[in-house]
């Protein structure tokens, strides 16, 4: 007879795995000035290693759906975070900034599905009544990362170069891999399997289509500014170096606080929410145009950013959700996968356009650019409140019936 696993167990396992996957995504974001000392790259070409990163995720996440659909549970844990390692670890070792981004890519196509799998192993382990609490603990392992786990790696790097850095994020990768290993389940149940039609069923439906838009140019909005925030931080702001690793402690915890608020203001109405989520966030990057280069007023402005920028994630993961139980039932994990996929067409497409930004006008333009893009998510956010009314209407029809 297996002994029962505590599902409390489970969800610590899944949320140091979280807080590994979690800092490894915006850890080059602190190493940028690092690694343009190290591999003599300009900045926008630095800044790939957010981008491709991006990339990885939103190729990864709906392409390993499909390939380990019908995969044990377990075993696809213990492979993801297997997988992430390697990435790591060629990182760490790159004798070039192209290998650099090749491991990159290996962490990404392990990130993507990771996001995918601890949600519904979450899920799964708990009763019904729990589940959105159990995904909200997993949750908390990125959430402390973006607080903790990407200064800290900054401030290695720092200190013992940024190789250091990607180290230390292989070491956090293998205890989550020996806690996934004894603290997860081995027979969980295989959700329904996902397929290429589902792709198609979930791009085909103009609501779920919308909303991902929605989300890469609500969510990616920030990355035009926030992937270049050191060299901000340091050249226009004038911060030291030592500076920008406590501001970005203080910039993780404003995230941490907006999205805890972001997900209780959207609970009951996701889309009112966003709209006003994203014209503060849109503000705030027009404000910091104009406050870039005052030190305090800059560094304000940078803080606010960090409050609107990932507050808006929750809403988003519900709405999709929402919109795949009502009209595609059957693809309801496939457009969870493809909402993770867009999340990193966003960074990928706001970091590119960063990249650009720099080259051809300055990094002072950057938050204008983001500022735009955001304005497009508000655009699309009311075209979907618009597609909402009809259906909102059908159903108050005959629930007075």
């Amino acid at each position: 007879m297996t002994k029962k696993i505590s599902p409390t167990l489970t969800l610590l396992a899944l949320a140091v795995s979280a807080f590994a996957i979690g800092s490894t995504e915006f850890i080059s974001v602190g190493l940028i000035p690092m690694l343009i000392q190290s591999f003599h790259v300009s900045l926008a070409q630095a800044g790939l290693t957010v981008s491709v990163y991006a990339l990885g995720i939103m190729i990864g996440a709906p392409l390993m759906t499909l390939l380990t659909g019908q995969m044990n549970r377990h075993t696809l844990m213990l492979m993801i975070m297997g997988l992430f390692i390697a990435g790591n670890l060629l990182a760490a070792l790159a004798p070039t900034f192209s290998i650099l981004l090749a491991g990159r890519v290996v962490a990404a196509l392990a990130h993507g599905i990771f996001m995918t799998v601890a949600s519904v192993i979450a899920a799964d382990v708990v009763a019904p009544a729990k589940r959105a609490s159990a995904i909200a603990v997993m949750f908390t392992g990125l959430t402390v990362a973006t607080v903790t786990g990407v200064p800290l790696g900054t401030m290695i790097g720092q200190l013992g170069g940024w190789r250091w850095s990607f180290i230390f994020i292989s070491v956090i990768g293998v205890i989550g891999l020996v806690a996934d290993y004894i603290l997860i389940p081995r027979q969980l149940p295989l959700p329904s399997r996902a397929t290429a039609k589902g792709i198609l069923r979930v791009l085909k439906t103009p609501q779920l289509l919308l909303a991902l838009l929605v989300t890469a140019l609500g969510y990616g909005g920030t990355f035009v500014a926030y992937t270049y925030l050191s060299p901000l931080l340091e050249t226009k702001m004038g911060w030291s170096a030592q500076a920008v690793v406590v501001i970005l402690v203080v910039y993780g915890a404003m995230v941490a606080l907006g999205n805890t608020l972001g997900g209780r203001w959207a609970n009951a109405h996701p889309l009112p929410a966003l709209l006003k989520m994203f014209v503060g966030l849109m503000v705030t990057l027009l404000v910091l145009t104009v406050t870039l280069h005052s030190q305090w007023l800059g560094l304000l402005t940078v803080l606010v950013m960090g409050f609107f920028a990932f507050m808006n994630v929750p809403g988003l993961q519900l709405y999709i959700v929402q919109v795949a139980e009502q009209q595609t039932p059957q693809d309801i994990t496939m457009a969870s996968a493809l909402n993770i996929s867009a999340f990193n067409v966003g960074i990928a497409l706001g970091s590119a356009i960063g990249g650009q930004v720099t080259s051809q006008f300055g990094l002072a333009w950057t938050p204008l650019f983001g500022a735009l893009m955001v304005g497009l998510s508000i655009v699309a956010t009311m075209g979907l409140i618009r597609l909402a009314r009809p259906a909102r209407r059908l159903i108050n029809k005959f629930n007075h019936l």
